[in-house]
């Protein structure tokens, strides 16, 4: 159960989130329309947390890599659990936009 947990929060095994942008991973950063504006990562999709699950068809490729992210992890955890539901396989937290963009 705990082991759960930590994964869902982006706490399991380390990614290498340069490696899964090269090879061609969407960045989906899941803050509102006005935080994206105020900064993002180039190139990242910016879906809402709260729109993604009316938005999931925009993802067609169930087996493409999506990193999340947000301001602190917590809504990119969200959106985890929401795109995994919807039967992603490779989905990773990114955590904080910031600090995504310096691993990458």
């Amino acid at each position: 159960m705990i082991q759960a947990i930590k994964s869902i929060l982006g706490f399991g095994p380390k990614v290498d989130y340069s490696e899964l942008v090269k090879q061609g991973a969407i960045i989906l950063d899941v803050r509102t329309k006005g935080e994206f504006e105020s900064g993002h990562i180039r190139g990242s999709v910016n879906i809402p947390v709260d729109a993604l699950s009316n938005n999931i068809k925009k993802f067609k490729d169930k087996n493409k890599a999506i990193i999340t992210c947000c301001a602190s992890g917590s809504r990119s955890a969200m959106a985890k659990s929401v795109l995994k539901s919807n039967g992603f396989s490779q989905v990773h937290n990114g955590g904080s936009w910031y600090s995504l963009k310096n691993k990458i």
